[in-house]
């Protein structure tokens, strides 16, 4: 029976739709960028009711007790710290075995929905593959989360939920961008405005590096506008009026805005900031915490970081926006131990070992007590995305908004070469996000 109702979720899930991929842009999460996944709201809804069994399922056992956890490879390390302590807590309780194995959040959707009963008990993911995963009856509520979301940052228990009701722990609130710089040729008041970036980088002949394949990144020009897009309520299809041809500040604005970047010297449209800035190509960088050690490493003593600036359009000065995300522990509805992994979960997102990943591998605490610490403020990464949030949205798209913003992006990047009215790019654009 327990195989049979998997099936017939999937089955629904998979025929609405489920969304596959994550990105920066192409697909990466948390270390690389938000997801481009998604899920029905209505499938979420749907209830599984044998998934893990309805006798004692939080019940922890005792005896030999073996537990499956998958992360990111250059995670592994700290988290298996972790996991060491949390056995040593608890040798009286139960022998318990934890396997950690390197299957990333990028790709942590896919490869458990390929087959959840063997999948790992607890794993890590982007908050934008949840829906897709409740849908799929591979996770359930968890036990305590009232008391879980008491803890946590309003934005990290959204992501952590559906409906209002928290199906993971979150473990990071550091899933944006915002702007990477080289303080030896930018002063504060430069980097508050796009226009100011721009003619450092001419002045200097050096690059703004900003990835305009990804809709991911794109949102940044659109987001703060008054223009809107939106996730329908079945969880699917889009809602967008992007291409407005009223307003203060119409779609042909910010197109037109779009190419006035573009025909900056300066302006670099490229998926890859590490080399440019390394290279001393550039000085100026729109990426996330991820990319922190290869930013200190590019500028030395001279890192900074700071909130997207602001950007010309229709005459005014437009505060850039951008997509927020968050980093997820999920516990697999199938585990034959789940009282154990929801325990274990529980353990590495609490907020000594927030505090221990902030202090390790600098990431931003999703605990509210851990990011209170005065500790962040010693971070420019973590302070600019942090100050970023407050211009950001979670990333709640269909996966037909994807690939028409590629398109677009890379029209406005090449300076629209086929000369296309903006009008008519962005009416195609929009007919490709609400299709």
């Amino acid at each position: 029976m327990k195989r049979k109702a998997l099936l017939l979720a999937l089955s629904a899930a998979l025929a609405a739709g489920c969304l596959a991929g994550c990105g920066k842009g192409s697909g990466k999460t948390d270390g690389d960028g938000g997801s481009e996944a998604g899920g029905t709201q209505a499938d979420a809804e749907t209830e599984v009711s044998d998934a893990a069994g309805e006798t004692d399922k939080f019940a922890l056992a005792s005896g030999d007790v073996s537990l499956k956890f998958w992360c990111d490879e250059d995670e592994m390390g700290l988290f298996q710290e972790m996991i060491d302590s949390f056995i040593a807590e608890h040798k009286s309780e139960a022998n318990i075995e934890v396997t950690i194995e390197p299957i990333g959040a990028s790709i942590c959707k896919d490869t458990l929905l390929g087959d959840i009963t063997n999948g790992a008990d607890l794993f890590s993911l982007a908050d934008d593959q949840l829906l897709t995963l409740v849908a799929a009856g591979a996770v359930e509520p968890i036990q305590n989360g009232e008391e879980i979301a008491a803890q946590h940052l309003d934005g990290a228990v959204e992501a952590a939920s559906v409906n209002g009701t928290m199906y993971a722990y979150p473990v990071s609130a550091d899933n944006g961008y915002f702007l990477y710089y080289d303080k030896k040729y930018f002063d504060a008041s430069d980097v508050e405005t796009l226009d100011g970036v721009l003619k450092v980088c001419e002045e200097n002949g050096k690059k703004f590096v900003m990835d305009w394949s990804s809709g991911w990144y794109l949102y940044a020009f659109f987001g703060n506008t008054g223009l809107e897009l939106s996730l329908n309520e079945d969880g699917l299809t889009n809602s967008c009026n992007w291409n407005a041809t009223e307003g203060d500040i119409k779609g042909v604005d910010i197109a037109q805005a779009m190419l006035d970047i573009s025909a900056s010297p300066a302006f670099m449209n490229n998926t890859d900031f590490v080399t440019p800035a390394k290279d001393g190509t550039a000085i100026a960088v729109v990426s996330g915490v991820w990319d922190i050690n290869n930013m200190k490493e590019a500028f030395g003593e001279d890192y900074g970081a700071c909130k997207l600036p602001t950007y010309t359009v229709a005459g005014k000065q437009v505060q850039m926006s951008s997509f927020t995300g968050y980093r997820l522990l999920g516990v697999n509805a199938y585990s034959k131990y789940r009282g154990w992994a929801e325990k274990l979960a529980e353990y590495l997102t609490n907020e000594d070992n927030q505090k221990l990943r902030f202090e390790r591998a600098e990431r931003g605490p999703s605990n509210k007590n851990a990011a209170a610490s005065d500790a962040l403020n010693n971070v420019p990464a973590i302070v600019a995305v942090i100050d970023q949030s407050q211009y950001g949205v979670l990333q709640k798209v269909g996966q037909n908004y994807w690939t028409p913003m590629t398109e677009f992006g890379t029209a406005m990047a090449e300076g629209n070469p086929k000369g296309v009215a903006l009008q008519d790019l962005l009416d195609q654009m929009v007919a490709g996000i609400t299709q």
